[in-house]
C-alpha cells in the first residue's frame, strides 16, 4: 500500500472557482486525503474556504485534513489537523486530544521522534528533492528520508518535488506515501496523474 496526499495551493489556480472545481476533480480520485494548506489566510477567510472544501470532500468520501488552523477546525468538528511540528509543541494535550488524526511537518529524524512523543498518526518529511515552494534550497535527498523512516515506526509520507518521476524513489527509501501538491494543483486530468503516480510506484 502506497498512499497519496495532495496539499493544497490556491495560488496555483486562477481564481476560487477553479481552485474548487480542482479541489473537487481531486476529491473524486480519492487520495488518502487533502490537506487544506492555505496558511496565508486570516482564520475568518480560511474557515470559509474550508467549509466549502469539506463539503466536496464529504461528497466524495475523501478525506479532509485541515492545517495550521486548529480552532477553525474545531469550530468546524474536523478531526483530522496537520501542523507544523513546533506549532503542534505549543498546543496542550487536551487541545491535540480533540483531534483523532493529527499529522506533522518534520524536517529531522529527531522531530519525528517528538512528532510520534506527541501522539501523530502520520508525518510529512521534506523537502526531499527541490521545488518550486523552497526556491534555491536544495533537497534534503533519498538518504535523509531513508534516516526519518527508520527513526518512527510512524508512516512516514516524502514531501517536496514529488512527481511520476520521483515517486518510486521515495518509496524505495521506505515511505509509505507521497505529497503532491503544484502536479495535482495544476494537473488537467487528476484521473490519468494519479494512475501515473501509482503506476510507477508499481513497477
Amino acid at each position: 500500500m502506497f498512499d497519496i496526499l495532495c496539499f493544497t495551493s490556491r495560488a496555483l489556480c486562477p481564481d476560487r472557482a477553479a481552485f474548487l472545481r480542482q479541489i473537487e476533480r481531486l476529491a473524486a480520485q480519492r487520495p488518502a486525503a487533502i490537506i487544506l494548506r492555505e496558511k496565508d489566510l486570516t482564520p475568518t477567510a480560511y474557515e470559509a474556504l474550508a467549509r466549502e472544501v469539506l463539503a466536496i470532500c464529504r461528497r466524495y468520501g475523501t478525506s479532509c485534513t485541515l492545517h495550521h488552523f486548529a480552532r477553525v477546525a474545531r469550530n468546524l468538528g474536523c478531526d483530522r489537523l496537520h501542523m507544523p511540528l513546533a506549532e503542534l509543541e505549543r498546543m496542550s494535550e487536551e487541545e491535540r486530544r480533540h483531534f483523532s488524526v493529527l499529522g506533522a511537518s518534520c524536517h529531522s529524524a529527531d522531530e519525528a521522534k517528538r512528532a510520534a512523543a506527541l501522539g501523530c498518526r502520520y508525518i510529512t518529511a521534506g523537502h526531499i528533492f527541490e521545488t518550486d515552494c523552497k526556491r534555491g534550497l536544495p533537497g534534503r535527498g533519498l538518504s535523509f528520508l531513508r534516516e526519518v523512516c527508520q527513526a518512527v515506526t510512524l508512516p512516514v509520507y516524502a514531501i517536496g518535488g514529488i512527481g511520476p518521476e520521483t515517486v518510486a524513489a521515495v518509496k524505495e527509501a521506505g515511505a509509505a506515501g507521497a505529497c503532491v501538491m503544484s502536479g495535482a494543483m495544476r494537473c488537467a486530468d487528476p484521473a490519468a496523474y494519479f494512475e501515473q503516480l501509482l503506476t510507477n510506484v508499481s513497477q
